[in-house]
Formats: C-alpha cells, structure tokens, sequence
C-alpha cells in the first residue's frame, strides 16, 4: 500500500510542476507519463484523467482544511484558539505540495473556474475566516482576520526569491497574521 501511496504522491507532483509550466490544458497524461518514467497505462492505474488529478490534489488539501476547522470549532473562541489556529494553519500550509498546488491554481484559474473542488475551496475559505471573527465583529476586526489567513498565503508571492528559506518567509508571515487577530486598542 505504502508503494501506491508514494506513485500516487510522485504523480500529483510531477502533474502540478507540468500543469504550472505548461499551463493545465495545454499538459497531456502522456506528458505526466513520460516525465515520471511510465507507461500511461500505469499512470491510469491511479487516475484516469487530468481532472482525477485536480480532484484528488483539492480532496487532500480539503481534507487538511476540514480537519483544522473542526479542531478550531470544538475549541473555546478565545484569542489564544485564534492564535494556535494560526499556526496550525500556518504548519499545513508550508508542509506538503500546498505551495505547489496554489502557484497551481492561481496560474490556471481560467480552466478551473468552474471546477466543483475548486468552489469547495472557496466555501472552506469562509469556514477559516469564520474560524477568526465572529458576524458581530466590526467590519474592520472581519477583515483583519481574513487579512491574517491571506498573509500565510500571500508570503510565497510578497516575498518571492529574497533568499529567504520557506522557514524564514512562514515565521514572517506568522508574526505578521498574530498581529492581524490581535484586539485592536480603544480609542480614548
């Protein structure tokens, strides 16, 4: 089993370097093949189109969201759950192929706009937001929250090639996202 797990792995992230590259519709099965050194009858074996790929590279990014979110909802709402679920979130994010399938996303929004994984993203969007604020909140507190969780992302493209390590451009982008969640003081 643990074989067709690490095939299943290699082609997910070969197909997201190609896809990213040549763009999704322009990246045959028998491209994914020949750059993981198979036949394309052994890439059928785990998927049998470029659209299983997408969908199985969304259902594991969803699956680390939905685990996250339900980890949050059945915490105390308190500015120190905000706190750890920004690193949790923040863990998630720079482990695995996320970056990978982001760069992927953002570069073949075209092809994916009406991709049903790809709606499911949006709605687990919303969940996290709501994970940080609540509908009371004021406007402002709403979107510093939202602000935080699109911090983590946005660090891969703000802060590209600076010679910083993923670690370097996390622990900035975390500092930055606590900053966002914390209570802003009252005006006298």
């Amino acid at each position: 089993m643990r074989e067709h797990t690490d095939t299943r792995a290699r082609i997910q992230e070969i197909a997201l370097k190609l896809f990213t590259e040549q763009g999704y519709e322009a990246t045959s099965l028998r491209q994914i093949a020949e750059e993981l050194g198979v036949t394309k009858a052994a890439l059928y074996y785990h998927f049998k189109t470029k659209d299983d790929i997408v969908a199985s590279l969304g259902k594991d990014r969803q699956a680390e969201m939905e685990r996250l979110i339900k980890w949050a909802q059945d915490q105390p709402r308190t500015l120190e759950t905000r706190r750890e679920f920004v690193q949790r979130y923040a863990e998630s994010l720079y482990s695995g192929n996320h970056h990978a399938f982001m760069r992927f996303m953002e570069r073949n929004q075209t092809a994916l706009r009406d991709h049903p994984k790809v709606g499911r993203m949006r709605d687990l969007m919303k969940n996290v937001h709501g994970v940080l604020c609540e509908e009371h909140d004021s406007a402002a507190l709403r979107l510093r929250s939202s602000m935080a969780i699109l911090t983590l992302h946005a660090a891969w493209f703000v802060l590209p090639d600076e010679g910083l390590s993923d670690e370097d451009r996390k622990k900035a982008a975390i500092e930055v996202a606590l900053e966002l969640i914390e209570p802003l003081p009252r005006a006298a």
